[in-house]
């Protein structure tokens, strides 16, 4: 019942992952575009946690939260490079 739950899932947010991918490359202008990018790392995360509960490993989880601080700090740099036009003051 578990491993049916997860593959339905799995799908789901797979389905939001190519969705993400749609607005991410035809997004109106940069911020959506940044909106998308984000909201990509936050369902990629959710990806790798549900292959790390079918596979029953806890470095999966690791890899998760790399990724999620990954993604915290691109947002921030590109948030950051957007409003000001630099990075590093």
């Amino acid at each position: 019942m578990l491993n049916t739950t997860l593959q339905i899932v799995a799908v789901l947010l797979g389905g939001a992952l190519l969705m993400n991918l749609i607005r991410l490359f035809r997004g109106p202008d940069l911020p959506d575009r940044i909106l998308a990018l984000d909201t990509l790392y936050i369902n990629s995360i959710g990806l790798i946690l549900l292959f790390g509960l079918y596979r029953g490993s806890t470095l999966y989880f690791e890899a998760a939260l790399l990724v999620a601080m990954l993604g915290f700090v691109s947002t921030a740099a590109l948030c950051k490079y957007l409003l000001r036009g630099d990075i590093i003051e």
